[in-house]
């Protein structure tokens, strides 16, 4: 580490790295979330889903992100809780049109919520309700009440409507999920 690296340390000028983990079921928008989330000139075109994972940095004004984008395919979900000790932050994206699989949705997150290794942290979680934009999706309002996220009590959350293709309420995310993450990490 250099002297200006130190330096910019000691004056908490340097940006705090956060590993966000982004999950949810498969074809929820994850990916997209994710790329629309970088910055223009790295954004890709083309999006394939993701088969394991995939890790992806952006910055915020005060924050430097990782994300580690897990496939949400049924076979690879038991993956998810390895890399669960490292996460300091959550997104939890639902497909808001898929009303069939929001009991599937809700089972990863009872389960994940009640991991051994998230259990009895204070990790923040945005839930992007996502796919706004098609004519079946419900409200955030409706899909907060079929995950129950009411009963989340011992976790700073938040839920945003979002349609990831336009970007729509993506930086509302973002804005929330640095503010409680700096509180948090300082």
């Amino acid at each position: 580490m250099g002297l200006f690296d130190k330096l910019a340390g000691w004056l908490g000028l340097k940006k705090k790295e956060v590993h966000v983990l982004c999950l949810g079921l498969d074809n929820s928008g994850k990916t997209t979330i994710i790329n629309k989330l970088k910055p223009s000139n790295a954004q890709t075109q083309d999006i394939v889903p993701t088969i394991g994972f995939s890790i992806e940095k952006f910055k915020t004004s005060s924050l430097s992100f990782t994300v580690f984008d897990m496939s949400g395919q049924g076979k690879y979900r038991d993956l998810w809780e390895h890399y669960y000790k490292d996460g300091q932050a959550i997104i939890f994206v639902i497909d808001s049109s898929d009303k069939l699989r929001m009991v599937v949705a809700k089972e990863e997150l009872d389960t994940l919520l009640n991991h051994p290794d998230i259990k009895h942290r204070r990790l923040p979680i945005l839930f992007f309700a996502n796919k706004m934009d098609l004519r079946d999706a419900v409200s955030s309002v409706k899909v907060s009440q079929l995950l129950s996220l009411e009963n989340i009590k011992d976790k700073p959350w938040h839920i945003c409507a979002s349609d990831a293709l336009k970007g729509e309420g993506l930086q509302e995310g973002v804005d929330w999920l640095q503010g409680i993450s700096y509180v948090i990490l300082l």
